[in-house]
């Protein structure tokens, strides 16, 4: 029988200190991933505020120079849904981030049940999670819970860019109503339900994506 090359004989069980190695690197690599997605998280919500806030000064300059005639409202038409594409795709982008966190929570996760695998004596001084259900990743995240809590959506950056972009898209219902003639009362109660039912459906799309993405661990 011919012999095998060494380079194609399979190799035994590596050694618990290459392993662990192995498990380390590993380990570094999803902690800056991480790292690289909360810092695209802020940019692009820091990002968006100043847009905003660029754009509000822009339109009280431009309300103060035409007396909040028709050039301003011409101009508010024009920046104001501009405004409210930036802030939709920096929502969806936000919510997608916090998906890509959650997977690299479950992955760094896993890592700790390989060094138990290892070392299953070290156990008692992991204060972070080593499985893959909602428990062991809030308990990653810092809590003991065992399901999502409410606080996990008020606090999120994604909703508070949502509030925004509410905010935005009833500006721009109210100022559309009053191009149309409705009256300053009409005009300000269309703005007020648009965008009551934007912040709604922006909300729907944060939640429904955080149950799926969590969903897939219960």
């Amino acid at each position: 029988m011919p012999d095998v090359p060494a380079e194609t004989q399979p190799a035994g069980p590596a050694p618990a200190s290459v392993r662990a190695q192995i498990l380390s690197t590993e380990h570094w690599s999803l902690l800056a991933t991480r790292s690289l997605a909360w810092s695209e998280s802020f940019s692009r919500a820091s990002w968006f505020v100043t847009v905003v806030s660029a754009a509000m000064v822009a339109l009280a300059l431009v309300a103060q120079s035409t007396d909040f005639g028709v050039g301003f409202r011409i101009f508010a038409l024009l920046v104001i849904p501009l405004l409210v594409v930036i802030g939709v795709a920096t929502v969806i982008r936000l919510v997608q981030l916090n998906g890509e966190d959650v997977e690299l929570v479950i992955g760094m996760n896993r890592l700790r049940r390989g060094y138990l695998d290892i070392a299953p004596e070290l156990e008692e001084y992991f204060v972070t999670g080593h499985r893959e259900d909602v428990a062991g990743i809030m308990r990653t995240y810092g809590t003991r819970r065992t399901r999502i809590p409410a606080t996990q959506y008020l606090s999120s950056i994604a909703l508070l860019v949502s509030v925004i972009v509410a905010v935005l898209v009833g500006a721009l219902a109210g100022l559309i109503g009053d191009a149309l003639g409705t009256g300053l009362t009409v005009s300000v109660v269309i703005g007020i339900v648009a965008g009551a039912a934007a912040l709604a459906g922006v909300v729907l799309l944060v939640v429904r994506h955080v149950r799926q993405t969590w969903g897939q661990r219960t």
